[in-house]
């Protein structure tokens, strides 16, 4: 009996190690190269490159754009990443995307990644840094100026939302939830059926016209 429990009991620690090596945060970006990402649809694009260890979005080239995404879907997850982009640039990190719509952020939510001092338009809450963009405002401006590094965290699990920037959380929201329902039917993507229903979907950086540069991309799978 004894020697029963006690092979139990070890079968039982291996599995939460099993468990713990595996739901830790791994990169998704080797700093050498693409692998593991794709452009959305395989459209061709002269945006994307690996320069000095860095993911480098070069928006303002005069050649083919298409988001970046990865070419693994995640589900429940925490994503950690930091970033930094040109001055009055705009760009989004979205998540949850299908391939099914025209655009990415025809379907995916998307944290907001702007110069927010420098934007050369006026510009509302919910299109400030870490906003679950036309959808929700930050708590609180967090973002450092064009240049500077910023350290963003997202995370989604069954259901629930996350936004951290620089440390501080400001988005917190619950997919599917009557008040989410309720934002989507009176703005924006109330004329976008697909956004936000996927629950399992690629992450995808946005070309949106500015050069943005990431690193130490990782994904912790919940």
């Amino acid at each position: 009996m004894k020697i029963r429990f006690s092979l139990i009991f070890l079968l039982m620690i291996g599995f939460s190690l099993l468990q713990a090596q595996t739901n830790k945060l791994v990169p998704i970006f080797d700093g050498k190269s693409l692998t593991g990402w794709r452009t959305f649809q395989n459209k061709p694009s002269d945006s994307w490159k690996v320069v000095g260890g860095l993911l480098y979005g070069n928006g303002l080239n005069k050649g083919n754009h298409a988001d970046l995404i990865t070419e693994a879907e995640y589900e429940n997850f925490k994503l950690v990443f930091d970033w930094k982009i040109s001055k009055g640039g705009n760009s989004g990190l979205l998540y949850m995307v299908s391939e099914k719509t025209a655009a990415s952020f025809h379907s995916g939510p998307e944290y907001q990644l702007l110069d927010d001092q420098g934007y050369p338009e006026k510009i509302e809450n919910w299109q400030k840094t870490g906003a679950n963009y036309a959808m929700q405002a930050p708590a609180m401006d967090a973002s450092l100026p064009a240049g500077k590094w910023n350290h963003t965290v997202i995370i989604v699990n069954r259901g629930r939302v996350e936004h951290w920037l620089n440390g501080k959380r400001v988005v917190e929201y619950v997919l599917w939830s009557d008040v989410w329902n309720k934002a989507k039917a009176a703005g924006k993507w109330k004329d976008y059926p697909e956004y936000g229903m996927n629950k399992k979907g690629h992450i995808a950086i946005q070309d949106h016209g500015s050069d943005i540069w990431l690193r130490h991309i990782k994904i912790q799978e919940l």
